[in-house]
């Protein structure tokens, strides 16, 4: 254990230096008032984090819960996409599953920009999308309530496309490991195929689902590129807040950037408790 110890100190020390330090500026940032990251005279005041939680405006809220949306609206849809793909790419009967799996993951060696950009032609008002509903007798404002919920959809869409490799991959490594002697014994136990899957094949998959929530949520939350490119700007989450005042608002950013980091430390931190919940069913 002390030649373990021994060997973790130079990963502590990296940690501490590169992640620890700068936090810890990013947090006290948010509490001063400064000339961008120079502490000569500056002054503490909550002005920053007033300005995001103030009830007199609540514009930086609804952007807040319109990023939480979207991110959370599209992790949904990667597990109830990722799940089922994993489940049957992992209950393969064939014997190379490997090409299979290589297919799911294929979109990810294309650049992301650039399959958004192909998405946002298609979706857009009057292109693609648009001229293929026109010749059933539809029309985009139809089909979309209006410009805002077409936006969102698209963001959605995209975050999807995007990350959904992330969700299957980790779900497809569990379920392959689980050993099916598990299985066989629950069906001699009387269970069917659904309850076996209920009882036995989803808990012990949780560890996948759990790394696979997480890996999607947070560049869903903490990224804006997606949403500005799809959105034309027209869009604000939080990572545009951050791109639109890290330059002249450094106190402001310094707060975003913990609220980021504390929301998705909460979210992680639910995940993991169901997850350990979820271990007790089998």
């Amino acid at each position: 254990m002390k030649k373990l110890g021994k060997l973790a100190l130079p990963y502590l020390v990296w940690m501490l230096v590169l992640v620890g330090i700068p936090l810890l500026m990013i947090f006290i940032l948010s509490f001063m008032n400064t000339d961008g990251v120079s502490f000569a005279g500056a002054t503490w005041t909550t002005a920053a984090w007033e300005k995001m939680f103030t009830l007199a405006d609540t514009t930086n809220l609804q952007i807040l819960g319109y990023t939480f949306l979207t991110a959370f609206v599209a992790t949904v849809i990667c597990f109830l996409i990722g799940y089922p793909m994993a489940y049957i790419v992992a209950r393969s009967p064939f014997s190379n599953k490997f090409v299979i799996l290589i297919l799911t993951i294929i979109p990810m060696w294309s650049n992301s920009l650039l399959r958004n950009v192909a998405l946002k032609n298609i979706l857009s008002e009057s292109n693609i999308l648009d001229s293929l509903l026109s010749r059933i007798g539809l029309s985009f404002s139809i089909v979309f309530a209006n410009q805002d919920q077409a936006t969102f959809i698209s963001i959605v869409i995209g975050l999807v496309l995007t990350f959904l490799p992330f969700m299957i991959l980790p779900i497809y490594t569990v379920i392959e490991k689980i050993d099916e002697s598990l299985l066989e014994a629950s069906m001699d136990l009387g269970a069917n195929r659904v309850r076996t899957f209920a009882k036995v094949t989803f808990p012990l998959s949780m560890k996948g689902v759990t790394t696979g929530i997480i890996m999607v949520f947070l560049p869903c939350f903490s990224g804006f590129a997606i949403q500005k490119l799809l959105s034309s700007g027209t869009v604000y989450v939080l990572g545009s807040l951050i791109e639109v005042n890290y330059i002249h608002d450094i106190n402001f950013v310094s707060m975003l950037s913990i609220v980021i980091l504390v929301l998705i430390f909460g979210s992680m931190m639910i995940v993991n408790k169901v997850d350990k919940e979820g271990a007790t069913l089998v």
